[in-house]
């Protein structure tokens, strides 16, 4: 089970910011010529990407833990200290972006990340491995969704 949810969930988010790493649709048209994204924005979406790559397993994992009938107090530290982690990889791959709006929604994301972290009632509704799934799917993708954009 924990090596489906880590496979599942490490391709599925990883894959929004390696497949553009910052060619987000423009509004306009673009002429085939025109490069798709900054170097420094591109750059910064690859540090994103590793920072998620990195985090992503161990955060699956820990939650998994938290839902086992023989989880502790220490699991559900563990889970939090772990998408904490991922709060600080994501605020330090994206705080010397030369983007500043990209370097914005980096803290912005990271600050969500943080929070819910802290949040222990949050913690306390992950009961089953469908809370897990649903964490590690559609609210990692919501809490993320700041960074996305400038990245797939």
């Amino acid at each position: 089970m924990r090596r489906a949810v880590r496979v599942v969930v490490a391709g599925g988010v990883a894959a929004l910011f390696a497949a553009g790493c910052g060619s987000a649709p423009s509004p306009g048209p673009v002429s085939p010529a025109a490069p798709t994204a900054a170097p420094e924005t591109k750059a910064t979406c690859e540090a994103v990407g590793e920072a998620y790559t990195k985090n992503i397993g161990p955060f699956a994992e820990a939650l998994t833990a938290m839902v086992q009938p023989n989880a502790t107090a220490a699991s559900r530290a563990t889970a939090q200290r772990k998408l904490r982690a991922l709060a600080d990889s994501l605020r330090g791959a994206t705080q010397s972006s030369g983007d500043a709006r990209l370097r914005s929604d980096g803290k912005q994301a990271a600050d969500q990340l943080q929070a819910r972290s802290a949040d222990a009632k949050f913690f306390g509704t992950i009961k089953t491995t469908h809370d897990v799934d649903t964490v590690l799917g559609p609210s990692l993708k919501q809490w993320l969704s700041p960074v996305t954009h400038h990245c797939s």
